[in-house]
């Protein structure tokens, strides 16, 4: 691999953004996303990026796997899991799986005594997050094809049969 392409892996690992990745190794901004198409598709660098790429999963424990966990987590927390409803103070006995969910704490203190707001992580963003990953979600396209006599001809005269209905 040349140093440019060596470049290319290590910047492709910061964002696996390939276009940006292949202007800070320095191709031109012009022409950057064909070359970081050409780079990708190439075996040794595909290769770096993969093996890069595993490496760094190893090494900060990091897979998918334990993204989906955590997502479901998320997920399927349920707030009473972690709330007492009648004090709004979080359960002593709530297990890691449920505190997971909790995004952030607020407690204020006033007049009347002590103001909580405990706010969850978006649980709908990780259930269709879950739901994407177990393909559960496709945006259909449908795609309509009108025929034309004239269509049909261009077909026949470059040597096609014309579109049948």
């Amino acid at each position: 691999m040349t140093k440019k392409q060596k470049r290319f892996v290590e910047e492709y690992l910061i964002d696996l953004n390939a276009t940006q990745a292949a202007i800070r190794a320095g191709y031109s901004p012009d022409t950057a996303q064909e070359q970081s198409s050409r780079l990708l598709s190439n075996v040794m660098v595909k290769t770096a990026v993969d093996k890069a790429m595993a490496e760094r999963s190893k090494r900060t424990g990091i897979n998918q796997d334990r993204v989906l966990q955590e997502l479901a987590r998320i997920g399927f927390a349920r707030i009473t899991d972690v709330l007492d409803p009648a004090t709004a103070k979080i359960k002593e006995d709530a297990s890691d799986d449920d505190l997971a969910c909790i995004q952030s704490v607020k407690i204020k203190p006033n007049e009347w005594g002590t103001e909580r707001e405990v706010k969850l992580c978006d649980k709908k963003a990780a259930l269709e997050l879950i739901g994407r990953h177990l393909g559960m979600f496709k945006d259909n396209v449908n795609v309509n094809v009108e025929t034309s006599e004239k269509l049909d001809d261009i077909l026949s005269q470059i040597g096609g049969e014309g579109l049948e209905e």
